[in-house]
């Protein structure tokens, strides 16, 4: 068992002190793997005379060459040693997307790691349930990260009916409230519980729209609600959580404390779940970095920038340390959760000018004629 295997296979999820040598040497073995077997991430390193034995403890870990989310939508990197089964691309927002891909060990590592998070957030479920999705059905058109995490989603309990929210129509994907409003109907009627799991816009926008038309439901005991996948291209649009809480409550009738969020990227797929306090722990599967926007120098803790996550996750490709277009902060008190991993506070996305601002300080930093 190699050092990401061990890692993967903690106990305690959210003991980042405890995990810090194991994260260490898990990461050096990662970058080391693909230095070897990846002739454009060696030129990257190289270049910055970066060398991959030289990380001992998880502070040598700020000075690993990062890849930005916006360089890897332009150049694909792939480790040759992996030859990956199945492949996932990103939302492709700004008009490209990101493809990854998972290899045996990748794919195993990320199984065992959402057993290990569902069990924490008591997510696991012998009890039937009718899912809706509020997203897209994944098929041999649609490769989407979000979808087929949607998906998996689905088999955290088992399934009674799946109603997917968004239909494909003239090959655009537009949200189906009626059919939404049917699969709630049989939902409530059926005495088994709903979940539901998806983008948070859409799910936003659809209780909106129940309460315009002054529909309530009562969900059986049990029922949830899921969101996971940002709200993209919708962030100025994003309500404060307090009038999302109240929307789900009074029309679905589903409370607070059965809200679950989840944060992550097709390029970093570790799994942040928010506690019942609504943070984002940091997991002992990756370690964050916030990076000034403008030098992309290491901020300390409580600082708000552009959010670099790192996790040895990968052997498909060398997606050891990604910067994001989020803006975010790390906070160190304590959490009433009792949890005492730090918390990832996501508080935007960087604009459009800032995002080409920073892939252009990213390009030079890479000096992408190495590569």
């Amino acid at each position: 068992m190699n050092k990401t295997e061990k890692l993967f296979r903690l106990r305690d999820i959210y003991d980042l002190s405890g995990s810090d040598e194991l994260f260490a040497e898990a990461m050096r073995e990662n970058v080391i793997y693909h230095y070897n077997n990846c002739q454009q991430y060696k030129s990257i390193l190289d270049r910055k005379g970066f060398d991959p034995y030289s990380i001992h403890t998880v502070k040598d870990i700020a000075r690993l060459p990062f890849l930005t989310t916006q360089y890897l939508k332009r150049h694909s990197l792939v480790t040759e040693s992996s030859e990956p089964l199945v492949t996932a691309t990103s939302s492709g927002t700004s008009g490209k997307a990101t493809t990854v891909g998972y290899d045996i060990p990748t794919m195993l590592n990320d199984l065992v790691m959402c057993i290990n998070v569902g069990k924490y957030h008591k997510l696991w479920s012998a009890v039937p349930v009718n899912y809706i999705v509020f997203g897209y059905r994944p098929d041999r058109e649609n490769t989407a990260a979000a979808a087929k995490t949607a998906y998996l989603f689905t088999l955290m309990a088992p399934a009674v009916s799946r109603t997917f929210a968004l239909e494909r129509v003239n090959g655009e994907y537009r949200l189906a409230p009626e059919k939404i409003i049917a699969a709630l109907k049989r939902s409530e009627s059926s005495g088994f519980p709903l979940r539901t799991m998806g983008f948070p816009a859409y799910t936003y926008f659809f209780m909106r729209e129940l309460e315009r038309r002054k529909l309530r439901f009562k969900m059986p005991e049990g029922s949830l609600i899921a969101l996971g996948g940002g709200w993209k291209s919708h962030y100025k649009e994003r309500p404060e959580k307090e009038e999302f809480y109240r929307l789900a409550r009074e029309t679905l009738g589903i409370p607070e404390s059965r809200i679950f969020e989840f944060f992550g990227a097709a390029e970093h797929p570790i799994l942040y779940t928010d506690c019942r306090c609504h943070r984002f722990h940091i997991p002992v599967y990756s370690r964050v970095i916030i990076r000034d926007v403008d030098t992309l120098e290491p901020l300390p803790h409580g600082n708000v920038g552009i959010v670099d996550l790192i996790t040895p996750l990968f052997t498909t490709s060398p997606l050891c340390s990604i910067v994001t277009d989020d803006l975010g902060i790390i906070h160190d008190e304590p959490c009433p959760c009792g949890c005492k991993s730090p918390t990832l506070e996501i508080i935007g996305r960087v604009g459009a000018s800032g995002v080409r601002t920073c892939a252009q300080g990213a390009e030079k930093y890479l000096k992408e004629g190495a590569v």
